[in-house]
């Protein structure tokens, strides 16, 4: 096979680009993936640590609304 007819050249330069771009496709989605999967561990720790936060929060509310007796046995059975 000639490489010297121009419309052998052209159909090279098309696969060969076709073929980088499918290779860069790929590549962002495998990227994509990971960075995924990273952010659902990250985001299930943010939860844990909003849920840890909303009960410390209600705690204090709860500290902060009561009768002044309630909050000294509080902080008695707290210590």
């Amino acid at each position: 096979m000639e490489i010297t007819s121009p419309f052998t050249m052209i159909v090279i330069i098309v696969l060969v680009c076709v073929g980088a771009g499918v290779i860069n496709n790929y590549i962002k989605m495998k990227s994509d993936r990971e960075d995924g999967a990273a952010n659902q561990d990250e985001l299930e720790s943010m939860r844990r640590d909003i849920a840890l936060l909303t009960e410390r929060v209600r705690v204090l509310e709860t500290i902060a609304t009561d009768k002044d007796e309630r909050l000294r046995d509080e902080i008695r059975r707290l210590a």
